[in-house]
């Protein structure tokens, strides 16, 4: 067991929770001023329900011993046989509790993400209900496919060295699914919706693209050479793509906004995930450049196509984890990681079809689940708030409180 590895990875595990809040704030500053606690609130309480969840049996399901490639053994239940000694198939040389705390902070950011595509309109209790049910029923398993050792989507030699499937694309449809189940907010196409607090907006996202450092680099689980190329395209990326998109937007609407430089910062940190442990610099001025404009057209086509996805979770972390996974197919080189694999660019073509594979796998099987949990949840215990609610806002209807007081 090495201490500076683990020291590393306990405080990459620290910066990736701060992701959360960051994300409550990111979040929070888009909506109106009446819901902005009931949003806040979503991201902040799936720290508490995710970590417990995660301890009794999601990471078990997630990483527990395989069956047959397609979930963990409940072997690891409430963390049986996680204890203080690394574990050989996941983390050599830092305590097996090390890897599972910080596998954790990714399996709370995740349903987070998806709040945003029904910001402003969701009970509070179905939405704890379905937090519980989509960590079990769509994070666990694809989890497994794609990180644990056995899992198939592995097998296939995809790479996802931290995310770009398993949280990005997954939440992204995952949010595609909610806005379509849930409607349209009251007055959406006839009513502005303009962000109340975009300061806080901006925090939020500087605390995401700090806490990302965390994500990316931790995710070489040791403080080596690995962890600081990670940390370097993450940078690299994100600062690409928040000029792409303000370039684009000053084209298109005449004006840059600060809106517009934090939605394609968080882009670009969304499109290198993926690769982050597989590209190098230049490759990532490139991922970074093209997720701006990618999830800046995904944005503006969202009214065309009809769904409320209120805070834009389908064109910035559908399109971007989208555009990212197969961006590594195009990009990888194993001259960054020798573990992983080369790319199109760098004459491995059969990788970038293991990508668009798992890509359209993750898609389709986190659509489909999240479209039936909620089809459930609304039979039962109806999904929504009630007009009058809505009308009211979150904050005093669902918690008995405001933002602001004046």
């Amino acid at each position: 067991m090495n201490t500076g590895d683990t020291a590393f990875v306990l405080m990459s595990a620290a910066l990736v929770m701060l992701m959360t809040p960051g994300l409550a704030l990111f979040y929070g500053g888009m909506t109106r001023s009446k819901n902005v606690l009931g949003t806040i609130m979503q991201s902040f309480i799936i720290l508490g329900i995710i970590s417990i969840e995660w301890v009794l049996w999601g990471y078990s399901m997630a990483f527990g011993p395989d069956h047959g490639g397609v979930i963990g053994g409940l072997d690891w239940l409430g963390l049986d046989s996680v204890g203080m000694e690394p574990n050989a198939d996941y983390c050599g040389t830092i305590p097996h509790l090390a890897f599972m705390i910080f596998q954790c902070m990714f399996a709370v950011i995740t349903p987070a993400l998806i709040t945003g595509a029904f910001a402003e309109r969701m009970k509070f209790s179905a939405f704890l209900l379905f937090t519980i049910l989509w960590a079990t029923l769509v994070y666990n398993p694809l989890c497994h496919w794609v990180w644990a050792v056995g899992g198939w989507i592995r097998g296939l030699g995809a790479l996802d060295f931290a995310g770009g499937t398993v949280v990005h694309i997954s939440s992204g449809v995952s949010a595609l699914a909610a806005a379509i189940i849930l409607g349209k907010r009251l007055g959406y196409g006839s009513t502005a919706y303009i962000p109340h607090n975009l300061p806080m907006t901006i925090t939020g996202a500087a605390l995401l693209w700090f806490g990302w450092f965390g994500f990316n680099a931790g995710s070489a689980l040791a403080c080596n050479g690995l962890a600081a190329s990670a940390f370097t395209v993450t940078h690299i990326a994100s600062a690409a793509a928040a000029l792409s998109w303000i370039i684009l937007e000053w084209i298109h609407r005449g004006k840059p906004t600060t809106l517009g430089a934090a939605s394609g910062a968080v882009a670009g940190l969304v499109a290198i995930t993926p690769g982050s442990g597989f590209v190098g610099p230049l490759s990532a001025i490139i991922i970074g450049a093209m997720a701006g404009l990618i999830c800046y057209g995904g944005v503006l086509v969202k009214s065309r196509l009809g769904y409320d996805d209120s805070l834009d979770v389908v064109g910035v972390h559908g399109l971007g984890g989208t555009w990212g996974a197969l961006a590594t197919g195009l990009f990888a080189s194993k001259a960054i990681n020798p573990a992983g694999a080369d790319g199109l660019f760098f004459g491995n073509a059969a990788q970038l079809w293991v990508q668009f594979v798992s890509v359209i796998v993750t898609m389709a099987f986190a659509f489909i689940m999240t479209f039936i949990i909620l089809k459930i949840l609304d039979i039962v215990i109806g999904v929504r708030i009630t007009e009058e609610e809505e009308v009211r806002g979150m904050d005093v209807s669902l918690h008995n409180e405001s933002g602001y007081s004046f």
